[in-house]
């Protein structure tokens, strides 16, 4: 019997695929677990038609988020901290402050999205990772002055 997925299924494949079960493993477990429905002319239309709107979706959001990265590489960020001797900040610069720099700039950014390896505790110019999207991420420019 072919059936098309639902979901993820471990041992079969991956969400939207068409496969080949025994019919007893399909009547049984799968289409009363709502892991996948029977493949009949309908149902592969109705398939196609959500896989083009998905495409569609994420077009636009990858589209969305080009457009973000090419602003957040153009911006170079100002943060005052208070600094001591030899440069040292009295704690550190952490994505959440950056996070709070940049939609005071006007771009909103989730912090989770802004890559440091560790915080920033000197004073100075630093080049940090923003990934946006899962395929798109941009470079933004931190300069780090004394209060």
């Amino acid at each position: 019997m072919q059936v098309i997925l639902r979901e993820d299924v471990k041992s079969l494949g991956q969400m939207g695929v068409v496969v080949n079960v025994k019919e007893g493993y399909a009547r049984n477990f799968l289409i009363p677990k709502g892991l996948a429905v029977e493949a009949n002319v309908k149902n592969v239309k109705e398939l196609e038609h959500e896989k083009r709107k998905i495409q569609e979706r994420a077009k636009k959001l990858r589209t969305g988020a080009e457009g973000l990265a090419a602003r957040i590489s153009e911006t170079t960020l100002t943060i005052k901290a208070k600094a001591g001797e030899e440069e040292k900040l009295f704690g550190s610069v952490t994505a959440m402050d950056i996070a709070e720099a940049l939609k005071t700039a006007g771009l909103d950014v989730d912090k989770k999205k802004i890559v440091l390896d560790e915080p920033i505790r000197r004073l100075g110019n630093y080049t940090v990772s923003v990934k946006i999207h899962s395929d798109v991420s941009a470079q933004l420019n931190i300069q780090v002055v004394p209060e």
